[in-house]
Parts: C-alpha cells; structure tokens; sequence
C-alpha cells in the first residue's frame, strides 16, 4: 500500500476517483486551492485507489495522508481532464479553418470564376514560403449584439481584412490585404484597429508596407458600436498610413472605391490590374450624391487612371501586380547576376547623327540597364518624360529622361509632375538617380500656360533642390535653358557628377531661336532669300559649334564628355565614390 500526503496547506477543492477506481500512471486524484490557484496532484505510478483520508473542503496543513493505493498494471486510460483538452484543441482546430480558403469554398469558387484570386492566394505569392506571420486573424466584425457569434465567425473573418509580416526574398514587409469575399470588402471597427496595429507595428522598423486595396469604404452597420459614434471621422487609419516612413505598394484589383481607394492613392507606388476601377466613390455615393445612376465598371477604369497619372504601373492580373511588387522590394538589394556586359554599338547608335532628327530615348535604357531589369512607371501618363528603375551592375538605379519623341523632348505640366514625384520617390526609397538630358527646354506659349505650367514645372527644381541621394546627370543631345538645368537637379553644378556624350550641345536657349530673336534684324535687312537662309544656317552653324559638348566641357560648363559606351562603367564608378546616404524624411506626393 502506498500512500500520497499533502505537500503543502492547501484546501482541498475537488476529488476526482473513488474507491476501487483503476487509474493509470499521471492520472489526476484530486484537486487542491491555495491562493486561488489550483494544484492537480496525479498518481506516480498505476493501481488501485483503497483508502480516500480527505474530504471536498477540508482544509490541509501539510502532511496529511491524501489518497491510498495499491500498486498494479493498469490499463491506458482517458481521464476526462484530457479529453477536455482535446476538445479545447478541436475548437481551436474548427475555428482556425474558417480562415482558411478551404473553409470558405463557395465564395472562393465564385472568386475563382470572376478571375480574381483570393488574399490568401496573393499573400501566399508574395511572401517567401513559411515566412508570414499574422495579426489579428480571429477579428470578426463588429455585429455581436445583432447576429450570432457563430455566423460572423463563419462569413465576416478577420473582418475583411488580413494584417502580417514576413519576408520577401529575405526582406522584411508588412501587408495589408483587403478580403473582397468578407462583406465586399468594407472597412469596418475591426478593420481598422487591424490596420493601425500593422501599421504602428511596421512603423517600429521602417518595414515596406504593401496594400491590396479592392472594396468600398466605410460599413455603416457596424452595431456594436454605432450607439457610441454619429459620423465616425476620427479613424486615425489614413493619417497612420500617410504618415508611415517606410516604402508603400498598393496593389487595386477589381473594384476599389471610397476608403479604399483613398487608401491606394496614398501609397508610393500603385499598381493595378487590367480590369481594375478606382474611384472615391462607388455607384451608391454618387446616386446618394443626386449625380446619376451609374454602373461600376463606367467609374474609374484602368484605360482612365493609367492616363491620369493614378496608376503607376497596370498589369493585367493579379499575379503580375504581385510579381511587379516583389521587383520594387527587390530595389534596394544588389543583383550580382545582372551584371551583363552592353556592346558598344548599342550606346553609340542611341543619338542619330542628323541633330534634328527624333529617337527612341526608351532604347538608352535598354542599352544602360542590366538585361530584363528595366521597369517602367507611368508610361501611359506624362509622354514627355520616361520614369522608371533601372540596374547597371547590379545597383539599382530611378532613371528620368526627356522624351523626344514628345513635342520635341520640351517640359510641359505633366512630364514636370512626373519626373518631381519620380525624384520624390527615389529619395524616400534611398535610390540614387540618372537623369538623362535631351531637351530644348520647357514648353512655352499662351497655350501650355493655361495649364498652370509656370507651377507645375518649378516642381522639378523644388524636388532636386531637397533631393538627398547621389545624382548623375549625361547630356545625351539637347541640353537648353531652365529645362535642362531642372534636368540636373536646378543647374549643371548640382550632380554628383554631370557628363555630355560627343553629341551634346548646350545652350541657354535653342540655337534656332537665339539666332531668330538675336539676329532679328540682321536677317530682316537682308533682301535676297536665299542670302536670309545661308547666313542664318551659318549662325546656328556657329553657334552649335560653341555649343558642342568639347567646347563647353573645356570652358568647365559641366565635368566630362565620355564615350557612350563607357556609361555604365562611369556612372557605377561615380557612384562607388559617394558617402552613405539615408532614405529621405520627405513624405512623397500623391501626384
């Protein structure tokens, strides 16, 4: 016979066998109470209970006899404290796949057919496998006091939205991504606590934030707490996000108003998908709004936002929205495969011989960039200035070029609102930038001032001015007045380093005008036409060879004229030599 005392005064709260009971060995006998907390004492070893020396209640002082028993073999036994644990874990183990897109298969059907993929789908692509960790997944909407617990649990998960961190090829990122399945992808209370915990969260480190936006806006059926607001306008949601330092991504699938879509014009870059529409209101607003009766599709479509300046970068689903965002986190990190040798041809055939004849500046880029590694922004928005991210060795680059395929490579207002945000951009994100010059200057006349264009373009030289990160400036041809000196960065003196090809040729205003208005009356006395047109080929003839890159490079007018074909190697060179820099605090303009 062996028998268990009591270790420690305690009251004894619950006794669990009785006498005769087989128990196996870890069984629980009894239950004793000290400082409210309960102590299980469990047998050592299998047998049979013969004596029970204590009662529910009685108070122990230690050293009292508990439990007898006599030691025998015993069969494995389920006590009914395990079997609680196990249903414990069973509702755990219930509750968690309501999450999960298996749990949810007609709605994902229906996803399916629509040809969108659900946010699960989207993160699952984005992050490295096994790297997201997820916050506040068991959220549901907040409607306790009007619907059953258990039907929220199983229609409004996460409310509408999954919030986590995790890595994207070895980066740290945040994601927010909107759940068009759960209440067609509203925000309600839960929502946003959701996403202003993400967002402090990401805040701590600077962590890229990406957004999938797709829905409407503000639920107005959040009962629970509507007796405690009238408007609800103090959500701090879009101020966080706004304010958050580090890098934005929104990614807009499908439809994206309201709410959502303030939140998606808030981030740094947006991609969209083909069969996206973005508006700050949805059908139901603007019928609210006394303005009409209108059909999702005819508010915002892609074919429209990519022209305005809205979307940054369009691909036609999902899957290659999600691949463009994993390219833009891939930015920061050198790629040593990319460091592709460009043949010499390439480079020095980008300038055509014939000065006045246009080109292709897009080919500059394809023959600067390592191999595939160009990405274009706004391509559909501000003709008169090419944007976009570049490699040469590796290093990431923001390149901004004139367009002189565009009114001759002039500035107007929106190649200037492009390439100010595009520098903007780069300097929050720590990128250094090449600027490629090719421009007889800003555009002019009654006409392009009605456009705000005296604004507009001192863009560019407010953005170079506060621009923090290293800055290369080549002269590939034209480099005339204001507008090329906002192609430096506000003047030839601002770049790290500002070079010339052979074919560059500078001056403070086009050759052809400065003869017009210079020799004005020159020319004027001269009867003879053919006189008229010689002598004024001579001039422009002589005022270009004043100009020419070897000239004005020997008078220090700018650093270098190189040779085409060693561009990558200079501007890499150049670039090697500049002190760290840090991303900038400047937050980056909407437009």
């Amino acid at each position: 016979m062996k028998t268990i005392k009591a270790e420690n005064p305690a009251i004894v709260s619950e006794i669990r066998v009785a006498l005769g009971d087989e128990v196996a060995n870890g069984t629980v006998l009894l239950v004793t109470e000290l400082m409210k907390m309960q102590h299980e004492i469990r047998a050592g070893e299998s047998g049979v209970i013969k004596a029970l020396h204590v009662s529910p209640g009685e108070e122990l002082r230690g050293g009292e006899p508990l439990v007898s028993f006599e030691p025998a073999e015993v069969s494995a036994q389920v006590s009914q404290d395990e079997q609680g644990q196990r249903l414990e874990f069973s509702e755990f183990e219930a509750r968690m796949a309501l999450l999960a897109d298996s749990g949810r298969a007609k709605a994902v059907a229906k996803r399916h057919q629509s040809g969108g993929r659900t946010a699960r789908e989207n993160i699952e692509d984005l992050f490295d496998p096994g790297s997201f960790t997820e916050y506040g997944a068991l959220a549901v909407a907040a409607q306790r006091t009007k619907r059953p617990l258990a039907d929220l649990q199983a229609r409004t998960q996460g409310d509408g939205i999954i919030c986590g961190i995790g890595t994207v090829q070895g980066r740290p990122v945040a994601v927010m991504a909107v759940d068009y399945m759960v209440i067609a992808g509203t925000q309600g209370y839960n929502h946003h606590r959701k996403m202003d915990r993400l967002i402090e969260r990401a805040g701590r480190d600077n962590l890229p934030i990406v957004l999938f936006a797709e829905g409407g806006g503000g639920r107005p059926n959040d009962y629970d707490v509507a007796p405690l607001m009238v408007a609800g306008l103090n959500v701090p949601s879009f101020r966080h996000f706004a304010a958050h330092r580090g890098p934005k991504i929104g990614i807009a699938a499908g439809l994206c108003f309201a709410g959502n879509a303030a939140l998606f014009g808030l981030c740094n870059v947006r991609i969209a998908t083909q069969n996206s529409c973005i508006g700050m209101g949805g059908p139901a607003m603007i019928e609210g709004g006394g303005l009409g009766v209108v059909q999702a599709h005819e508010i915002g479509p892609s074919e429209v936002q990519k022209a305005n300046g809205v979307i940054d970068l369009l691909r036609a689903d999902e899957a290659g929205a999600v691949a463009a965002a994993k390219a833009l986190l891939a930015l920061p990190h050198s790629d040593e495969a990319d460091q592709a040798a460009t043949p010499e041809e390439a480079l020095r055939s980008v300038v055509p011989a014939d000065r006045t004849r246009a080109y292709d500046m897009r080919q500059a880029f394809d023959a600067l960039a390592d191999p595939g590694s160009f990405l274009e922004l706004r391509r559909d928005f501000g003709h008169g200035m090419i944007t976009g991210f570049i490699r040469i060795k590796g290093q990431a680059f923001g390149v901004l070029a004139n367009n002189p395929l565009h009114i001759g490579g002039a500035i107007d207002a929106p190649a200037a609102d492009k390439g100010a945000r595009f520098l903007q951009l780069c300097d929050a994100w720590g990128l250094p930038v090449v600027t490629l010059c090719d421009t007889p200057g800003f555009m002019v006349g009654p006409e392009i001032e009605e456009t705000g264009q005296v604004a507009h373009i001192s863009r560019l030289f407010l953005a170079g001015a506060h621009f923090s990160q290293p800055l290369v400036t080549v002269i590939l041809r034209k480099a005339y007045g204001l507008g090329a000196m906002a192609m430096a960065g506000g003047g030839f003196d601002r770049p790290h380093y500002c070079c010339a090809w052979p074919t560059g040729e500078v001056g403070a205003m086009g050759l052809e005008g400065a003869v017009k208005l210079g020799q004005r009356d020159r020319l004027a006395a001269m009867s003879d036409p053919i006189e008229r047109e010689a002598e004024y080929q001579r001039l422009v003839a002589e005022l270009y060879q004043n100009g020419s890159a070897l000239n004005a490079a020997s008078l220090l007018e700018f650093d270098a004229v190189i040779d085409p074909a060693q561009t990558r190697e200079e501007i890499s060179r150049v670039v090697a030599t500049v002190g760290p820099s840090s991303c900038s605090d400047r937050y980056v303009d909407a437009w």
